[in-house]
């Protein structure tokens, strides 16, 4: 039997004022709250990913009852349509009940429910019946009567519904669709016309996260290899891990969701605003992943190996790796010295060893700041250690000096480089570069200092692309390297 929750006061209500209904999943919350629970299933549970075909195979009423039973909704945070909420509150002002009836299990729907207050109650999936289409018809004539209650919603399956109520109010977030329901129920009235616009899904593929991807022209300055084969090779290999970075983002992105939504910044994101539908980045994120992998066609195999290890890598890292203590750094630190290979790989280059430990103990403590960052950034503000992750305030004791130590180890890989035999036969003059030294030296220490000061961007790499001191001590390595050549 289809479930309803009534309040005492709504049982003894007279059929006038007539009650607002409200559909959830589109229309009050900007995002759907099945997709969002079986992202947040596969997030929590990876390797149980197979029993979720295994639950549809009993239909949508029993899926969504074993994901209720696992995951939680936050109503406190979900994105809602602000045009639903003035009307709640207008039909509130008025004395009129309002009611929520969604096709989302009973507990999402209640979550939602008393987040944005006390309302009349709701009608929801159970069990037993999945709430949608000509069930929510009948289930809302059977408590109403025909005409009897006025209903907002977002879907051709709310047509049914629609065709049972007094008025019929639309949010409607597609031209298309507008014209089908105006076709069907030409006294309909449109609420919203919310549009997804096209500079919201480039700000879901992170494009300023680019940014690390030059980590792929490392080997091209390092060997002095400047051809138009090898700048276009290098060129090819940043927009194969640009494209794949962006996948694995988003695919993060849609995995985070709720803590996102908790987090200063990142509840501006697309999907956690809901500004793009979430089923789009499910789409989008293979879509993403087989234009790298098609572009990698066009270099050496090699480098569709390199890539291959860095999109998996990135993979399990959602997955897994990024809710265990120091696994995660060592992971990140890995995921940036991979571009560098990559580079590598794209230009058909000889692995250098000398390359290989500069960037492990670099990029080891690029990432202990990244995470030192956002364990400061949320002290500051008064809030718990970042959900998930594993690690308390007190960890920054451990963490800084680890970047600290990984940071110095990469100058002295510097230092033990200008001695080598290698540099004697690349540079003219290979004294001179000691001045990498401190320059190296300098740019390390100050990224530290502003970690600890809580004024360091979260992503180091990306912040070194638009600071202007950190652009200034890159001009000045670069000029010491031409100074010396």
């Amino acid at each position: 039997m289809t479930s309803i929750a009534l309040s005492p006061d709504a049982l003894n209500a007279d059929a006038d004022p007539v009650p607002l209904v409200i559909d959830v999943d589109g229309t009050l919350i900007k995002t759907d709250l099945l997709y969002e629970s079986a992202l947040q299933f596969v997030a929590k549970h990876p390797l149980q990913v197979h029993r979720l075909p295994l639950w549809l195979s009993n239909g949508k009423a029993h899926l969504k009852t074993a994901l209720a039973d696992r995951i939680e909704v936050n109503g406190h945070t979900i994105p809602l349509r602000h045009e639903v909420v003035e009307l709640i509150a207008e039909a509130k002002a008025q004395g009129r009940p309002v009611f929520l009836a969604s096709a989302s299990e009973r507990r999402w729907v209640q979550a939602i429910a008393d987040a944005i207050g006390p309302l009349a109650g709701v009608f929801a999936t159970d069990a037993a019946t999945n709430l949608e289409g000509d069930r929510k018809a009948a289930a809302l004539e059977a408590a109403f009567g025909a005409g009897g209650f006025d209903y907002v919603g977002n879907q051709d399956v709310d047509i049914p519904v629609w065709r049972k109520a007094r008025r019929a109010i639309v949010v409607a977030e597609t031209s298309a669709f507008e014209s089908r329901v105006l076709r069907a129920l030409p006294d309909a009235e449109v609420l919203a016309r919310p549009r997804t616009q096209l500079r919201r899904y480039v700000k879901a593929l992170r494009v300023h996260q680019w940014a690390k991807n030059v980590l792929v022209f490392l080997p091209l300055l390092a060997s002095h290899r400047f051809t138009l084969e090898d700048v276009l090779a290098a060129l090819l290999a940043f927009v194969c891990f640009s494209l794949a970075a962006s996948s694995a983002y988003i695919l993060n992105d849609l995995l985070d969701l709720p803590a996102d939504r908790e987090h200063r910044t990142k509840s501006r994101r697309p999907f956690a605003a809901g500004d793009v539908p979430v089923l789009h980045g499910v789409a989008m994120v293979p879509a993403l992943a087989a234009a790298a992998f098609l572009t990698a066609l066009l270099l050496p195999p090699r480098f569709a190996v390199i890539l291959a290890l860095y999109y998996a890598s990135t993979i399990v890292y959602s997955l897994i790796l990024k809710r265990r203590v120091l696994v995660d750094v060592i992971t990140l630190a890995g995921l940036y010295t991979i571009r560098v290979f990559g580079g590598v790989a794209a230009l058909s280059m000889a692995w250098s060893p000398w390359l290989m430990m500069f960037s492990l103990f670099l990029f080891l403590s690029l990432a202990a700041v990244k995470r030192c960052s956002e364990l400061i950034d949320r002290q500051k503000a008064g809030k718990e250690p970042p959900p998930g992750r594993g690690y308390h305030f007190e960890d920054l004791r451990v963490m800084l000096p680890l970047g600290v130590a990984a940071g110095y180890g990469a100058v002295a890989v510097v230092a033990l480089y200008l001695n080598s035999p290698e540099v004697r036969a690349l540079y003219e003059h290979p004294n001179r570069l000691w001045l990498l030294c401190p320059i190296v030296l300098y740019w390390i220490s100050r990224i530290l200092i502003l970690c600890n000061r809580g004024q360091m961007h979260e992503d180091p790499v990306v912040f070194a692309t638009t600071d202007k001191v950190s652009l200034l001590t890159a001009a000045a390595g670069i000029a010491v390297v031409v100074f010396s050549a």
